[in-house]
């Protein structure tokens, strides 16, 4: 979430904390823009953007920063914080989930899993259920957001085997415009050739489910038990409950055993986007 402020001096956002120290440290060196560019390997307009918020520190940007300015990580450890930043405590205990996993498994009704959601499909939604917040809060939560994607390129630990089943009202439902709805389902079919993730679609003719009281993932960890993690408009909750994972576990495996199987599944989606949301 956004630092709060009881006045008008310093930053509100992580980005801006990002910026304004970038400012104080190229003024410091007494370097121009055009002159610390040139050190980062960029052009002026790329620091100009970066020193009034109209782009988002990338991690190359962070490193970059710190080589040019010979600062000791700061611009790293200032993107890692707007990152951890975004997040209430919450989202950060999911997101601690996720990241511990070995094999997730996730039941989403109405948005595409967070983990297979393309740029342009996670601001249209941010944006949509955070109407009063600013361009910079909301560029903040999606570039927080985009960053977990990490998790597939890691070596070490291996990724998390993913087994996603989405309601089909996920393909046919507008978020943003029709271009990036075809570009999100291209995007899901894309991750879906990967041998760690596996997505199944729950038809509409399926009979009457559990899945429709919202939301769920089950997380499975190579040396700690099953934990559980329930959605709701608020917020969520996380569990460990021996008795909870297991009802949970069971609810997924109810949906995954009536959901499309994954070659049927692709073929959905793939029909929808060429029926529905072509450009």
């Amino acid at each position: 979430m956004p630092v709060k402020r009881k006045d008008d001096e310093g930053p509100v956002t992580g980005v801006q904390a990002f910026a304004a120290e970038l400012r104080a440290q190229r003024e410091a060196a007494g370097l121009t823009q055009a002159q610390l560019a040139k050190s980062m390997g960029y052009s002026e307009s790329v620091i100009a953007k970066l020193e009034t918020c109209r782009t988002i520190p990338s991690p190359q940007h962070a490193t970059q920063a710190d080589a040019a300015l010979r600062t000791p990580g700061t611009f790293r450890r200032l993107r890692q914080a707007m990152l951890n930043g975004s997040y209430e405590s919450w989202i950060r205990a999911l997101l601690e989930m996720q990241d511990r996993a070995t094999i997730l498994r996730w039941w989403e009704p109405l948005l595409v899993p967070g983990l297979l959601q393309t740029e342009d499909y996670a601001r249209a939604m941010i944006r949509a259920g955070r109407p009063g917040d600013s361009d910079a809060e909301i560029e903040q939560l999606v570039i927080a957001r985009i960053s977990r994607q990490a998790i597939w390129d890691r070596t070490d630990p291996s990724p998390p085997m993913l087994f996603a089943v989405m309601g089909e009202a996920i393909l046919r439902q507008l978020v943003g415009d029709a271009r990036i709805m075809r570009d999100q389902l291209v995007h899901v079919t894309e991750m879906a050739k990967s041998p760690r993730i596996t997505v199944q679609v729950l038809p509409f003719g399926a009979a009457t489910h559990p899945g429709i009281l919202g939301s769920f993932l089950v997380a499975s960890f190579a040396a700690d038990r099953d934990a559980a993690y329930l959605d709701n408009a608020l917020d969520g909750q996380v569990t460990e409950r021996r008795n909870q994972v297991t009802r949970i576990s069971l609810l997924y495996d109810s949906l995954r055993s009536v959901a499309l199987s994954p070659g049927e599944s692709m073929e959905l989606i793939m029909k929808v986007v060429d029926e529905t949301w072509r450009t």
